[in-house]
């Protein structure tokens, strides 16, 4: 006991009142790190593969989970998949808008919602713990004690930070491909109705425009490079173009690829459904502009206001306050 007396009041005249706390979060710090490479090194209980072994009518019954209770396998070098029921969503729903929001956003590997809340969990810590150094490196040099509230805005508000950072990467990622493919979905419809036209199919179209637009827009020629992989892997094309569209998040290519379904099914032209549909997205790309150009002085206005105004009124009412000034100050010398 007095031992554990002489260390707190060591800590206490060392580090302030919060001291002793300070030592238990490095000490809870240091046991995790120590304790990581146990975890990732763990073998499989003996036990649970002849609980396996023994019940396949139970395996059989849930097909999509394996023996760790995760929605999917995971690959033999995957070291995430030890921490796999912490770091998935909990039911299959959620496991597949996550999955869907992070191909939308272009990251296609298997592990990638894993290592999306892997990230997360790591940034949070990080964060968190440089906020808590720099509250303790603060009160150091300052000799001062950190008031709780303060430190809990040291502490806290960097891990949030840490922990968002990759979500809002991630939505900013889907909004730069959604509008990248948008943007250059005309000019593909237009190099598919001219490949169409000059006697070539659909697949060897979507090729063809896959390659050309590989420079100008590598996000559209990375979708419609997989919907020509998945159409010579044999796949069905309506289920492609739909898988296509669903991957994108763009109401033009949903429709395309309802155009392109209808017409195949009805056994309509499909150059002529493609040179209306391309002229219409023509014009609904020309109509974006002009809403982004009327959109344009709106925004101008707070700008010009706080960049031109204070200039005009010094110009022009400076001169005035200046001979006033020295008015006054004449008055007053007279007055002494």
């Amino acid at each position: 006991m007095e031992q554990l007396q002489t260390i707190n009041d060591f800590l206490v005249e060392k580090f302030g009142p919060l001291g002793p706390l300070y030592a238990v979060g490095a000490l809870g710090v240091v046991l995790i790190v120590l304790a990581l490479p146990t975890m990732l090194k763990r073998r499989v209980d003996p036990l649970s593969r002849l609980k396996d072994s023994a019940g396949p009518s139970q395996s059989a019954r849930a097909p999509k989970t394996d023996r760790r209770g995760t929605l999917r396998q995971g690959g033999h070098g995957d070291k995430l998949q030890r921490f796999a029921s912490f770091l998935e969503p909990k039911t299959e729903e959620e496991l597949s808008t996550a999955r869907l929001k992070m191909m939308r956003a272009g990251y296609r590997s298997k592990n990638a919602v894993r290592s999306f809340h892997a990230l997360q969990f790591a940034l949070g810590i990080l964060f968190l713990t440089l906020g808590a150094i720099y509250a303790f490196v603060t009160a150091a040099t300052a000799n001062t004690e950190v008031a709780p509230t303060q430190l809990m805005l040291y502490v806290l508000v960097p891990g949030a930070i840490g922990y968002y950072l990759p979500r809002y990467w991630v939505e900013r990622r889907v909004q730069t491909r959604q509008q990248e493919i948008q943007n250059g979905f005309p000019d593909a419809l237009d190099m598919i109705l001219v490949c169409v036209e000059a006697g070539q199919s659909l697949d060897q179209g979507i090729i063809r425009v896959a390659k050309e637009l590989k420079a100008a827009f590598p996000s559209l020629a990375e979708e419609f490079g997989i919907v020509s992989t998945e159409i010579k892997a044999g796949k069905d094309k309506p289920g492609v173009l739909r898988a296509f569209a669903e991957r994108s998040g763009v109401p033009d290519v949903s429709s395309f690829v309802t155009v392109m379904i209808q017409s195949q099914t009805f056994g309509t032209s499909m150059a002529e459904a493609l040179r209306v549909f391309a002229a219409e997205m023509r014009d609904k790309r020309v109509m974006r502009a002009e809403e982004k150009a009327n959109k344009l002085p709106t925004k101008m206005t707070l700008g010009t206001m706080m960049f031109t105004v204070p200039p005009l009124l010094i110009i022009l009412v400076g001169p005035s306050v200046y001979n006033m000034l020295q008015t006054f100050a004449t008055m007053q010398v007279g007055t002494q």
